[in-house]
């Protein structure tokens, strides 16, 4: 059986939320209005100084889902397709490149595994040279046309679904795998398989990392990690209103869980970078 190695999107591959990126050429593509830039900016001010349960997690993406109702998916292809080298190279970490050429290699699969939409991950793993993608999908009507529901959110034990359903019809040997990812929303991924790496990890992830003993990585190309607070700022204003308007998919931090242990292993041919 073949090895792959999955890999997160947002934090781990580029410096910062791959929808927060798009949130000008949304703009001028005339998807996102002012209207709309206030109240994704209201929904994201609630979580972020307020914090968010569960439900109103689910009330603030529904919220915002209910604003993409009858956009066009082919015009949002497009904006993508138009924007993508000039928004997404500038903030690319370049360890990612690197790990991924390394992966590729040794002749591991690659994959982009991510809860933006698909309408964003799939060019970006195409542009990295992955041999696929894992995202999110808005419910669309016959036209195309985005109907405001969610078909497929893929974060948390979704996603982790998605990797497992994946590797079933792909061939893929998961003990031998691996997994990047920032975050402990994550979590369910990273236990799939045999080599985990948390990259720039969150509080809750950099705990669980250390106490099983699990490689930590850290991306600070383009983007050192000092000013990562700086870019959540775009997120505020253009960006999450990018990830408000195209389908919502706003990403919830889980709290921290008690997943059993699994053996450390670093990737091919790379030093650990253990913090």
């Amino acid at each position: 059986m073949a090895s792959a190695a999955f890999f997160d999107l947002d934090k781990t591959v580029i410096a910062k939320a791959s929808v927060a990126a798009f949130g000008g050429p949304f703009r001028r593509g005339g998807l996102i209005t002012r209207r709309v830039v206030a109240r994704a900016l209201l929904g994201q001010l609630v979580f972020l100084h307020l914090g968010a349960d569960q439900h109103r997690l689910s009330r603030i993406r529904e919220t915002m889902l209910s604003l993409t109702e009858g956009w066009d998916r082919a015009e949002v292809r497009s904006i993508v397709q138009r924007a993508l080298h000039e928004t997404i190279e500038p903030i690319i970490y370049t360890e990612a490149l690197a790990q991924i050429r390394e992966h590729r290699e040794a002749g591991h699969r690659v994959y982009l595994v991510s809860a933006s939409p698909a309408e964003l991950v799939e060019p970006l793993a195409e542009m990295i040279g992955a041999d696929g993608a894992i995202a999110s999908r808005g419910e669309l009507d016959d036209q195309g046309r985005y109907t405001g529901r969610m078909e497929l959110y893929a974060s948390g034990p979704v996603k982790a679904e998605e990797v497992r359903s994946l590797a079933a019809r792909a061939g893929i040997d998961l003990a031998t795998s691996f997994a990047y990812s920032d975050s402990a929303t994550d979590l369910p991924m990273l236990e799939l398989v045999g080599h985990p790496v948390a990259v720039n990890p969150d509080r809750a992830l950099a705990r669980v990392a250390r106490s099983r003993q699990w490689e930590i990585r850290t991306f600070t190309k383009p983007v050192r990690l000092r000013n990562r607070l700086s870019l959540r700022v775009p997120a505020l204003t253009g960006g999450v209103v990018a990830a408000a308007a195209l389908l919502g998919w706003h990403h919830a931090r889980r709290a921290d869980r008690q997943p059993r242990p699994i053996a450390q292993c670093r990737p091919p041919s790379t030093p650990a970078g253990a913090h």
